[in-house]
């Protein structure tokens, strides 16, 4: 009997094989008897049948599936993301959220639809987070941040408290983030790139990529500022 509801994961690349391990492990009890399926959804023809002893469909195999379907589209390009998620929405299909068993979630935290939260995140108090966010291991934000959607977090990011993050963001590995003041929190504008390993002790403005300590923007070899 053809399971009653399929979850697929769109990107069967190194973050959809990291990703794997704990969708199975949060659906075991449906799993385990057969009430759903997990398995990984790509863009055009699969290149292969399976992928970590996962089934590899095509998205528009998965789209097309008459049972329920939910999805969560592990993709670090936070555009592609978008994208994917609009036509898996407009299809019918439901997202979910993938949250590793150590991750911590605080009073008062509200997040969007379609997150991945791999282990050992943290989430403190009075969060507001948008939908599609994701926050590889051991990243943290703190007390009184706004995210907002399709905000991707590399692993070890420190978003400190009283940060407004608008849409689009990306933020690299080992990045630390200054707090804010109640009445001027620190602002990420939409579509900031943030370079592995920052400080950043000022706002950024939207669409400008940034790395350093303390994180200014990045040049070519001209000189010139990359936007």
């Amino acid at each position: 009997m053809a399971p009653r509801t399929v979850y697929g994961i769109v990107g069967a690349g190194g973050h959809g094989r990291e990703v794997l391990p704990l969708a199975r492990i949060q659906l075991l009890p449906f799993l385990s008897t057969g009430e759903a399926q997990l398995t990984f959804v790509v863009e055009g023809v699969p290149p292969t049948q399976s992928v970590n002893g996962t089934p590899v469909i095509s998205l528009e195999e998965f789209l097309s599936l008459k049972t329920p379907k939910f999805f969560n589209v592990a993709i670090a390009d936070s555009k592609v993301r978008a994208r994917i998620a609009a036509t898996c929405e407009a299809a019918g299909a439901q997202p979910f959220s993938i949250i590793a068993s150590t991750v911590i979630i605080h009073d008062d935290v509200e997040i969007g639809p379609g997150a991945i939260l791999c282990h050992y995140v943290v989430l403190q108090s009075n969060i507001r987070i948008g939908r599609y966010f994701h926050a590889n291991t051991y990243s943290h934000v703190a007390h009184d941040c706004h995210l907002g959607d399709f905000v991707t977090f590399a692993p070890r990011v420190a978003c400190n408290g009283r940060i407004r993050i608008e849409d689009h963001v990306f933020v690299g590995s080992g990045t630390v983030i200054r707090e804010g003041t109640p009445a001027k929190p620190t602002h990420i504008g939409q579509s900031a790139f943030i370079g592995m390993g920052s400080v950043v002790t000022r706002d950024i403005p939207a669409g400008i990529k940034v790395i350093g300590n303390p994180a200014r923007p990045m040049s070519d070899n001209q000189g010139r500022i990359k936007t």
